[in-house]
């Protein structure tokens, strides 16, 4: 008579504890790994700071502008916001390309690789925020809100600057990520 009591009982526990379906993945933009990847962007530059040679751009590159105008910023809708972010990506994700086919320091290469590698992960975490995928024009020269720079070191710096500055603001103007820090 035990038995089935302890039994009844356990069956009970198992219902309210039991796995309920899995709630959908939250999207990242937990900004510390934002700042995982500027920290990561600093320390190429700085490694490109003590190259000597073989560290140079092999001709100019378009980058984005990394000033916001935040009265402007403030005006432009979500879907103007991310396509300004994801063109800026794109643009740093081709210098980035050239960079590495332009660089022949051997100990850059891993460098160059890793920010390769970030850019495409920051735009991983732009789609689980459902901003859509960017799509390049025919011709880049004809962005809006470009320049170009034929020094490497300015290349990192824009790197580094645009991830600070509108990277940041659209992850935090990103629905998603202002009820993960409220």
């Amino acid at each position: 008579m035990e038995f089935p009591r302890l039994l009844t009982l356990l069956l009970i526990v198992l219902e309210w504890t039991r796995p309920a379906v899995p709630s959908p993945l939250r999207p990242i933009c937990d900004l510390r790994v934002l700042n995982h990847f500027i920290k990561e962007a600093r320390d190429t530059e700085v490694a490109m700071k003590l190259c000597r040679e073989g560290c140079s751009l092999s001709e100019s590159v378009t980058v984005p502008q990394t000033r916001v105008d935040f009265d402007v910023w403030e005006k432009k809708n979500s879907s103007e916001k991310a396509q300004e972010v994801q063109s800026g990506l794109w643009l740093l994700q081709q210098a980035f390309g050239l960079l590495q086919s332009s660089v022949t320091n051997t100990e850059l290469h891993s460098q160059i690789e890793n920010s390769i590698r970030n850019l495409h992960s920051i735009n991983a975490v732009l789609r689980s925020l459902n901003i859509q995928e960017y799509t390049p024009p025919a011709s880049a020269p004809g962005l809006e809100g470009t320049w170009t720079v034929s020094s490497t070191m300015d290349l990192l710096q824009v790197h580094v600057n645009f991830l600070r500055g509108k990277v940041r603001l659209l992850l935090l103007d990103a629905q998603a990520c202002q009820q993960d820090v409220s």
